[in-house]
């Protein structure tokens, strides 16, 4: 029998037992504010594994150059090559190809192009590019190591494609796969398209990604595609290293010139042949090299960002480029030949037109002789915004200066073509650059003898391209926080 309540043998059970409830409800409370901080510093973890990653170059990028994925010609390709380029892209990225988030689709026969879906649709995509086709070549040239090879000499990987592009191909996928490694889900969408043809031309990739984008009425925020680099020493007057990002690409047109005269035996030569005029022609344009335009085109913003650094000396910059590249006549040592071509190649300044530079090369030639035929060109690509407001340039400024604090931001005119001169009608800002880093002697190497990259480099860029994507996820730029708009 329970004693009463009241009897001097019993407490009441609430007075009995308040000193050990507190102490029960004081260890619930440290048992769950210590389960609080432990899930607070998993999440920061969890976090902080998103925002960095240990970078081992490892094989992807060596396995990469060794498939020989040549463009010969537009109808020229290696498309075995290709195919097994395609395996190895499933082979090296498998979260990239079984992420929920990822669509992926085989777009004009061997270009790849993906859609990482984000979770804030009311944000715009934007779009990397890169290209797997490579330029010929033989290690007869004078390769130090065979060019499919990826040999590794001295800490670098030398072979065909090393710094075009499939160190950007590798790079941007690599950065994607240890981001879905570490459960990241991006906020902004974006593309990846990988292009199969570039190098003669980007018609049957690029151009169908395009088409395919078009028909889905897609419009982007900016492209970023190959171009310029990292430029350490290559200047000339600048000291330090710059980090070039392209906002236009100079124009180019073919051009052939041709002369033709009656044949005839060597033993009686005229006062003029065809070789003779067509020599004076193309002597008369490399002494008359096109208007210098400094200040007239996007070259100017390179060195006011570059003024305390640089002297502006840079021909390919300033102006339109004149190169005799290909000369052809006779067939025989003792005749006289009827027919002399060769071929001119433009590369034509932001601040001219196609028409006015074909005019110029007109009036410098001066003789109805030589005839002039166009094989094939274009105009410059519109400038796209390097101001402090233009979103795909400040992010892409503040992830190279996180990734290179030491480097000196600044736009530069792409005087090569890219890709991406096929994405105009997607958006208005398209830029070129690529984290890879020229020391004086590499630019040489660019389709060269012993092209080359460092295992460092290509993990800085797999970095860069790891910050890149993350950075973008933002939706508005903060305040510029310096008069170089620095972020």
């Amino acid at each position: 029998m329970r004693p009463a309540p009241d009897s001097p043998g019993e407490q009441p059970r609430s007075k009995m037992t308040g000193g050990r409830g507190a102490k029960v409800r004081a260890v619930r409370l440290a048992k769950a504010a210590s389960l609080a901080s432990l899930f607070a510093l998993a999440v920061l973890l969890v976090v902080a594994a998103v925002r960095t990653v240990a970078v081992d170059a490892g094989a992807g990028l060596e396995l990469a150059i060794q498939i020989p994925t040549v463009s010969y010609s537009e109808t020229s390709l290696n498309t075995t090559a290709l195919r097994d380029f395609s395996k190895l892209l499933r082979k090296a990225f498998p979260a990239v190809f079984s992420s929920h988030l990822v669509t992926h689709e085989i777009v004009g026969e061997y270009s790849h192009l993906f859609w990482v879906a984000g979770s804030d649709l009311s944000l715009v995509p934007y779009m990397l590019l890169a290209h797997i086709d490579v330029v010929p070549a033989n290690e007869s040239d004078g390769w130090d190591a065979p060019p499919f090879s990826a040999k590794e000499i001295d800490g670098f990987i030398y072979g065909r494609g090393t710094i075009d592009d499939k160190q950007s191909v590798m790079g941007i996928m690599q950065a994607l796969e240890y981001l879905l490694q570490r459960g990241y889900s991006p906020q902004r969408g974006f593309y990846i398209g990988l292009g199969h043809d570039e190098e003669v031309g980007g018609v049957a990739g690029a151009v169908s990604i395009v088409n395919a984008l078009k028909e889905r009425s897609v419009l982007l925020e900016f492209v970023l595609d190959e171009g310029l680099a990292v430029l350490d020493g290559i200047i000339s007057g600048l000291n330090g290293p710059a980090a070039l990002i392209g906002i236009s690409e100079k124009g180019q047109a073919t051009v052939k010139l041709s002369v033709s005269t009656p044949p005839g035996h060597s033993s009686m030569p005229p006062a003029e042949g065809s070789i003779g005029i067509l020599a004076a022609a193309v002597k008369r344009l490399e002494d008359n090299p096109l208007p210098r335009l400094f200040g007239y085109g996007p070259e100017r913003g390179t060195f006011e960002h570059l003024a305390h650094k640089l002297r502006p000396e840079t021909n390919a910059f300033v102006r339109t480029t004149t190169a005799i590249t290909m000369f052809n006549s006779g067939v025989k040592v003792n005749v006289l030949p009827s027919n002399a071509e060769a071929v001119v190649n433009l590369r034509i300044h932001s601040a001219q037109t196609l028409k006015e530079v074909l005019d110029l090369i007109e009036a410098t030639v001066a003789d109805e002789r030589v005839k002039i035929e166009v094989l094939g060109g274009f105009d410059p690509l519109p400038v796209s915004d390097y101001s402090n407001k233009a979103f795909g340039y400040q992010i892409l400024k503040k992830t190279a200066l996180e990734q290179f604090p030491q480097v000196t931001v600044a736009p530069g005119i792409c005087v090569g073509n890219t890709d991406s001169r096929h994405y105009t009608e997607l958006t208005k800002d398209i830029y070129r650059f690529a984290p890879t880093w020229f020391k004086p002697g590499d630019p040489q190497r660019f389709h060269g003898v012993n092209e080359r990259i460092s295992k460092k480099n290509y993990e800085e860029m797999v970095m860069f391209y790891f910050r890149l994507i993350q950075n973008c996820d933002v939706k508005d730029l903060p305040s510029p926080h310096t008069a170089n708009h620095d972020l």
